[in-house]
């Protein structure tokens, strides 16, 4: 059961002026890179991820109702969570997110672009992290808005950013793009999957601006292949 993101601009809409950018920036904003294997396997990340040292206090649960079991384990240079995947279709209306296809659909994000538009979740890979709380404090681990994210699922790899934020207690959400590149059914109403999705967050990393996902995608297997040898 999918819940609602919440967003940190619903507090703070009335303070956000978009400003004007060259028009070149707006080009950034790409289609997401659907599929490839890139020289980090999915086998590599999972291996990389197999133990856990739990670094948050509590456990999150994948939905509204389940168990809390879900621990947010950490490296030095990385937090990651296994869990399932919800279909976040939040931002920008497009023609697959939007009130009509999304009952829970918010026009709003955690975080914008460079011109001050909310992320579209159609086009941009991004993941949604919990807003901090006791059970975890994602900015105490250097998360935060445009951190990137290597997201597995079977053998598949997804780099994405951070681009929403979600409820206190639950774990597991990412954008219509995300899920459509891990060959994820991406439909809010009845898509995503119920387990086997990897999310790793690498700590103080962040793309500027946030549309950016061909620098995500750099980024991310750079960090990738320091992850996986343990540097």
């Amino acid at each position: 059961m999918r819940v609602q993101s919440l967003t940190l601009a619903a507090a703070s809409a009335a303070l956000l002026t978009p400003t004007t950018v060259p028009a070149a920036a707006h080009r950034i904003e790409q289609e997401p890179v659907v599929w490839r294997e890139g020289a980090v396997t999915a086998a590599d990340l999972l291996a990389r991820a197999r133990d856990c040292t739990q670094v948050s206090r509590g456990r999150y649960r994948s939905d509204d109702g389940t168990p809390a079991d879900i621990p947010v384990c950490g490296t030095r240079d990385a937090v990651f969570w296994k869990a399932d995947m919800d279909i976040d279709c939040d931002g920008r209306p497009t023609a697959r997110c939007n009130r009509r296809t999304d009952p829970l659909f918010s026009d709003m994000t955690a975080y914008q672009q460079a011109d001050g538009r909310h992320l579209s979740a159609e086009r941009l890979p991004y993941i949604v992290v919990p807003m901090a709380s006791r059970i975890w404090n994602h900015r105490d681990h250097g998360v935060r808005g445009g951190s990137v994210a290597a997201v597995v699922y079977r053998d598949r790899v997804q780099y994405a950013v951070v681009g929403d934020v979600g409820p206190h207690d639950i774990i597991g959400e990412a954008s219509y793009a995300t899920a459509r590149g891990l060959g994820i059914q991406p439909d809010p109403r009845g898509g995503g999957t119920a387990s086997g999705v990897t999310y790793i967050v690498f700590k103080d990393s962040q793309v500027k601006p946030i549309e950016d996902h061909a620098a995500a995608v750099a980024t991310g297997e750079r960090l990738a292949r320091m992850f996986v040898r343990g540097k």
